[in-house]
């Protein structure tokens, strides 16, 4: 189970480096429903991250990935065709960086943070960790791990709960500072939303680039 666990850290830790993630959930943290909200958008991530998981591996446990034949040449080829598809992103994010000088735009979406409910905030925060393409890239990609490692069903519970803890930590770590310091979080919150706008695409070019070729390498050793 060890073992299982190292490999699927990077993927996790990866799923974490999520600028709009993160920002999404301060913009809700400066809201009148602050606390709601942001414990609806953590709760959300959560779930999203579960859910995709969860399914990953019951799909790969019917299929019979095991790590008792060696690496499943169908878990190969989906890694091979997850990592290319992550280095297209990676230059299509390539493209979309703003020049020196240039604000970074954020979606539109966020400008309409304030009026969200509790419930619009947990849909939103399962969506960007279940359904946004590189997290559930990265999300399959540890899943499909998990299955190949050859654990009982409790440990695959068990490494799963890993997975989605350590990729949650950022996106926890403004709710946590914002009920620790209440209106004293203001300022912090506000330098950590400014520096990912400023390096939010060049952040996520380096993890869509690292991991898809990471994923390249898994796949096309295990063909």
């Amino acid at each position: 189970m060890g073992s299982a666990v190292g490999q699927i850290l990077p993927l996790a830790i990866a799923i974490d480096i999520s600028c709009l993630s993160i920002i999404a959930v301060i913009l809700m943290l400066i809201t009148p429903k602050a606390r709601a909200n942001g414990l609806a958008f953590l709760g959300g991530w959560l779930l999203g991250l579960a859910v995709v998981g969860t399914i990953v591996l019951v799909v790969a446990d019917t299929a019979g990935v095991s790590a008792s034949n060696g690496p499943s040449k169908p878990a190969s080829a989906i890694k091979l065709v997850l990592g290319l598809l992550l280095l297209f992103a990676a230059w299509r994010q390539l493209k979309k960086r703003p020049k020196p000088g240039e604000e970074a735009p954020m979606p539109k979406w966020m400008k309409a943070l304030d009026r969200f409910t509790p419930g619009r905030s947990l849909a939103l925060g399962a969506a960007m960790s279940g359904v946004n393409p590189k997290n559930l890239i990265l999300n399959a990609t540890a899943a499909m791990t998990i299955a190949q490692a050859g654990l009982s069903g409790a440990q695959q519970a068990v490494v799963l709960v890993v997975l989605i803890v350590v990729g949650s930590i950022a996106v926890a770590a403004p709710v946590v500072v914002y009920f620790a310091m209440g209106t004293r979080s203001a300022h912090l919150l506000d330098e950590w939303k400014a520096w990912l706008e400023a390096n939010n695409a060049t952040v996520t070019f380096v993890v869509f680039l690292v991991f898809g070729f990471v994923l390249i390498g898994q796949g096309v050793g295990g063909l």
